[in-house]
């Protein structure tokens, strides 16, 4: 049990330290996504614009055909899709391994986690933060693992127990 223990606790270890680099990554994506947003939105909004009419008068137009219609849908998820990646990367932008790991709700988006991921490549992390991220891991993976292990043989023992009696 303690051989597992240990395995699991530097699988823990080894797991934990690579987060620090996977959400600089991810940040720097999210920073891309939010600009590429951007551009849309702004198109859009200055499109209305240009006709006198607000992003909420020019959504409402388009309507009456499938297309219209679906593009109207689209554009509203593109807005609110921008509007919650522009806040997560205000609060992530310079943030440091350990406030992005507070942050951690906000390193969410599939997309974007899908595409750091895609071209992430794990490292030996030998900086603070990455010491302490697989310290973390380390322990925590060993306590899991020592209790699901304790927690499955316990049954067992109880029998032991009893037959020595």
């Amino acid at each position: 049990m303690r051989a597992l223990t240990l395995a699991g606790g530097l699988a823990g270890a080894v797991t934990t330290s690579q987060f620090p680099e996977f959400s600089q990554q991810y940040t720097q994506r999210l920073g891309g996504a939010v600009d590429a947003l951007a551009k849309v939105v702004a198109d859009f909004d200055a499109s209305a614009h240009t006709v006198g009419l607000s992003r909420e008068a020019a959504l409402a137009q388009l309507q009456g055909t499938d297309f219209l219609d679906r593009r109207r849908v689209d554009m509203t998820h593109t807005f609110r899709r921008y509007a919650a990646l522009k806040g997560d990367l205000a609060e992530l932008k310079g943030a440091g391994p350990f406030m992005r790991a507070y942050h951690l709700p906000r390193l969410t988006d599939p997309q974007i986690a899908a595409a750091a991921w895609e071209d992430y490549q794990p490292a030996l992390p030998l900086n603070f933060a990455g010491i302490v991220f697989g310290g973390v891991g380390f322990v925590l993976a060993s306590l899991l693992l020592g209790a699901i292990l304790k927690l499955s043989v316990w049954p067992f023992r109880r029998r032991d127990a009893a037959k020595a009696a």
